[in-house]
């Protein structure tokens, strides 16, 4: 027989005295396991034997398929159907996906995304021991889509993106960042982030940063799928965690909660981001502010356009579907107005002689003033035109050869560098377009990647962030919890700061004002409704409560940086540093260490003391109490903190890298 024997000291919850704890391991020949005793004595001498359970370790049976995948697939997700132990969980290539319920089935994805090519999964079953059984491997091919073959009188309906390679604005690769200094790097990373509305907490930013491929790998994530689509809907759209009214433009509320919801910077939350970007410009802004636009007009155009992107739709045909659309005959209304308009939008074209050929083209197409409802009648126009190089009769011939214009790229293309390069000269924004146009882009994609992870943009651009940039940027870096009526007050605010979203006839012409009046508006949402904001623990539940609203205390957790009570100076610039970097991504300089440190501290005796309001080294004889007031005076220099970088030209600028 083999015997082992083991003594510790432990709490109970039972009894208010400490117990001595005594297991006993043994087993003989004739057992296949060993079999555990517990021998629980107190201080008042009383024994309880526990006999413990034997350990499971029988590992579930290999999981098979009742719905067998496909061997070939032109699709980004193949669904299966897979059987195994009720309660086991299902591991893909080393991710939990979802537990097989009472059925004994779950229905699961498969991401075949990326490029074509043979797919390998690698399935297991984890029990609630911990137990994985053998594995399940399959392999899958992803072969071309037919669907990229088709057309309609030239218009080619559907486009793969552009790889980096073919890219000729020069992009920023992970050699060049990887050479910069770690400011330099956080810099970069918070420019391209928040640019893409997205921010992570700084021990992940960090550990993102010295992978040696961050944004390699911030490429490849957004070509994935990892977001519960159906999950951030129904979070959305519950009416007792936000507020949804009809006279409040829901639909834009709906659209800058998801923004928040959406924890996984991937292809769907790109898909959004390109949606939200092209909306808010000349080129596809419903225009609520018009009495024509409706509020449903938000949704339809902004939906539609994420819709088509999801469906790895082109440039040329998704604008070919929206020029045609009531959403974009609600803004421009007459068949002169709008021929006029869609030229000049997208081709830059403001040559009046062709004005009067696209209103002929046109002359069935109205906007009938019952319901502003578009109406296409009979009347069509007859007579060959020649535009755009070539003959054309009705409005669909207008529509479709203005898109297939060559002129539609660079037209696009001068759109988008005139929205995020801001401050850039014209001859750099001539240069940065022509660029862009050399490579050939197909799809919104093609552009927009191309300028956020450029050289020029990611190391040389100095602008003013929207405050859609900074609002996501700072809540998912802060642990950020939000409240009934948070995302209505934001889209409030941008009204008050001149940044509404989707409301303007001809789009954010100005990206982001900076009147006096405009940037008050900025600086007080920022430092009022973010940054001095704390959420209480105590109503977390309750999201009808203004307290829920603000950063949480994991932000000030003591885990976060170095907490040593022996030096309590050095700890609370620790504490200031990790603040810093969090939402300014630089070190707090020695004069600013020196400012808060004078205002934080006092010396009596020859010894430098904590003020009440900061002293997070505060002791107290009750060990809960003690744990609740250091938290508190974290809180209270955090604030302070914030305060103070809520005041700094960083806080709402993107810089160039020096």
């Amino acid at each position: 027989m083999h015997l082992h024997i083991k003594t510790s000291w432990l709490k109970s919850t039972l009894f208010p005295l400490l117990l001595l704890s005594t297991t006993i391991t043994y087993s003989t020949a004739q057992e296949s396991s060993p079999s555990q005793y517990v021998l629980i004595n107190t201080l008042e001498g009383l024994l309880f034997p526990v006999l413990l359970p034997e350990p499971d370790i029988i590992k579930p049976l290999v999981p098979h398929f009742s719905i067998s995948p496909p061997e070939s697939t032109s699709e980004n997700i193949v669904y299966v159907e897979l059987s195994g132990e009720i309660g086991t969980q299902i591991i893909i290539n080393g991710k939990t996906i979802t537990t097989i319920d009472s059925s004994g089935r779950a229905l699961i994805p498969l991401n075949t995304s990326g490029e074509e090519g043979i797919k390998y999964f690698t399935i297991t079953l984890r029990d609630s021991a911990g137990n994985l059984s053998d594995a399940l491997n399959i392999s899958i091919e992803k072969i071309p889509d037919p669907k990229f073959d088709i057309s309609y009188k030239g218009l080619t309906f559907y486009y793969e993106n552009l790889s980096t390679e073919d890219y000729h604005l020069k992009p920023l690769d992970d050699a060049t960042f990887n050479s910069l200094s770690n400011t330099q790097k956080q810099q970069v990373a918070q420019t391209l982030l928040s640019s893409l509305f997205f921010g992570y907490t700084k021990e992940v930013l960090d550990k993102k940063i010295n992978s040696a491929h961050f944004l390699e790998n911030i490429r490849l994530g957004l070509e994935e799928e990892r977001t519960d689509k159906a999950n951030i809907e129904s979070y959305i759209s519950d009416e007792e965690k936000f507020y949804q009214s009809e006279w409040s433009e829901y639909q834009t509320t709906h659209i800058l909660s998801r923004f928040y919801a959406m924890k996984e910077l991937d292809r769907y939350f790109l898909n959004n981001w390109i949606a939200y970007i092209l909306t808010q410009t000349i080129m596809f802004s419903p225009a609520y502010e018009l009495d024509t636009s409706h509020r449903p007009n938000i949704a339809n155009v902004y939906n539609r356009i994420v819709t088509f992107l999801n469906e790895e739709s082109g440039m040329r045909y998704i604008t070919y579907v929206h020029m045609m659309s009531e959403d974009n005959w609600r803004r421009f209304r007459s068949p002169e107005d709008n021929g006029r308009e869609m030229l000049e939008i997208f081709l830059q074209d403001q040559d009046d002689r062709h004005v009067p050929i696209a209103a002929k083209a046109l002359q069935n197409w109205k906007l009938n003033t019952d319901n502003d409802t578009l109406e296409v009648s009979l009347n069509e126009n007859q007579d060959p035109l020649k535009l755009f190089d070539t003959v054309i009769i009705n409005g669909d011939d207008f529509y479709r050869e203005l898109v297939k214009s060559s002129d539609f790229t660079h037209g696009v293309t001068r759109r988008l560098v005139d929205f995020f390069f801001t401050e850039a000269t014209e001859s750099k924004k001539i240069n940065i377009t022509q660029s862009i146009v050399d490579s050939n882009p197909q799809t919104w994609q093609d552009i927009l990647l191309q300028i956020v992870f450029s050289e020029e943009y990611l190391l040389h651009t100095k602008r003013v962030r929207s405050m859609e940039e900074s609002f996501y940027s700072y809540t998912k870096k802060i642990s950020y919890r939000h409240q009934y009526w948070t995302f209505s007050s934001f889209k409030t605010a941008l009204e008050n700061m001149h940044q509404a979203s989707m409301h303007y006839k001809l789009g954010k012409l100005n990206r982001v004002p900076t009147d006096v009046l405009s940037f008050a508006y900025t600086h007080k949402y920022l430092r009022e409704e973010i940054f001095m904001r704390h959420s209480n623990d105590l109503y977390v539940d309750d999201y009808r409560s203004w307290a829920r609203q603000g950063w949480s205390d994991n932000f000030t957790d003591i885990s976060h940086f170095k907490f040593n009570e022996e030096e309590k100076v050095e700890t609370l610039h620790q504490f200031i540093q990790y603040l810093f970097h969090s939402i300014i991504s630089r070190d707090a300089t020695q004069k600013e260490l020196d400012f808060f440190t004078q205002h934080m501290t006092y010396e009596e005796d020859e010894e430098i003391k904590f003020y009440w309001a900061f002293n997070m080294f505060a002791s107290y004889d009750d060990a809960e109490e003690e744990i609740l007031k250091r938290k508190e005076r974290r809180r209270d220099i955090a604030i302070t903190v914030l305060d103070y970088l809520s005041r700094l030209e960083s806080t709402y600028t993107q810089n160039e890298v020096k």
